[in-house]
């Protein structure tokens, strides 16, 4: 009995504490391989990169975490920094409301997604983000004619740019979003739903959860985290550019899977994602002072994500 008391124990930490796990493995690793990767100046560096992927991935936990996803997020960054742009450098208008209706414009893109996945009673968010995905590209083109922003204001760009010390702002923006969504997550009653909706919608139904308003709200949440990873984006770049954030959603929704949430939804964590956005800075910075090449760096990101996901069906096979 005591044997089997340790092997659950066991499988508890690994399922809990695995992508920590990874995540320093990686580090040791890479240390050992480079001696540049633990100087401060790479090691804020990977913070800095990891910022923007970090917040689409916490947004997009929230559908993963309801069965759902949101392909949507990366063109939902676009037109909300392109119309920031055309709002504050084109028109003129202070960076206050330009930054107000970056948050704005991707918290309505979201929250047209949750409509349509609801009103429309469409089977899976895959098919109404999928379409949403190519509507709001094509608008951030026609509204932009295809050419960049440029010439930003420092307010727009402080959170992209400054620091604290050594840190990056855009980090400490991530700690901070992280704290709020796990607070969201695990000590509202919405936090409760979400994950009650993941692990059995209809039951979630049945008992009374407002399935519909729950499930609105959650990708109007995921378009508002897009916006803000947008701003970060601008404050690094100094530019709108309606092709921005293209293939981001693969990134957010490796971070989350990797981080150890379930496709299946109802198993996930803020804290998670947060270390499976750091892994994948992690190992694109390693690959990088190691010299190796954006197409190798590709292949090894997808066989992290096919073995992520083969980790997930594990887990959900050893609970049936």
């Amino acid at each position: 009995m005591k044997k089997n008391r340790t092997k659950i124990d066991f499988k508890y930490i690994a399922n809990k504490f695995g992508a920590l796990f990874g995540l320093i493995l990686l580090s040791i690793v890479l240390a050992i391989m480079s001696p540049s990767f633990l100087k401060v100046d790479n090691l804020m560096n990977i913070a800095r990169q990891s910022s923007i992927n970090a917040l689409l991935s916490i947004g997009m936990l929230l559908p993963i975490l309801t069965a759902g996803i949101d392909l949507s997020v990366g063109s939902i960054l676009a037109i909300s920094i392109v119309i920031t742009g055309v709002v504050t450098v084109i028109w003129g208008m202070p960076p206050i409301i330009g930054i107000f209706v970056c948050l704005l414009i991707g918290a309505m893109a979201g929250l047209l997604n949750g409509l349509l996945l609801t009103k429309l009673k469409l089977p899976h968010p895959f098919i109404s983000t999928l379409g949403t995905m190519n509507v709001y590209r094509g608008l951030a083109l026609i509204i932009t004619g295809a050419s960049p922003i440029f010439g930003f204001s420092y307010l727009i760009n402080f959170a992209g740019q400054a620091n604290v010390g050594a840190i990056p702002i855009s980090f400490i923006l991530v700690i901070f979003v992280c704290v709020i969504f796990h607070i969201f997550l695990t000590r509202t009653a919405t936090g409760r739903y979400i994950y009650a909706i993941g692990g059995n919608k209809e039951a979630a139904r049945l008992s009374g959860i407002p399935v519909d308003r729950v499930l609105i709200i959650v990708y109007t949440l995921s378009g508002l985290m897009a916006a803000l990873g947008g701003l970060v984006l601008i404050g690094r770049t100094n530019a709108a550019s309606p092709i921005a954030g293209l293939t981001y959603e693969l990134d957010a929704i490796a971070a989350v899977i990797i981080g150890g949430a379930s496709f299946f939804g109802g198993i996930g964590t803020v804290w998670g994602t947060l270390i499976g956005a750091m892994i994948i800075a992690v190992l694109r910075n390693g690959l990088n002072l190691l010299g190796t090449s954006t197409d190798i760096q590709t292949v090894v990101i997808g066989i992290v994500i096919i073995l992520a996901v083969y980790v997930d069906v594990l887990r959900r096979r050893s609970k049936n």
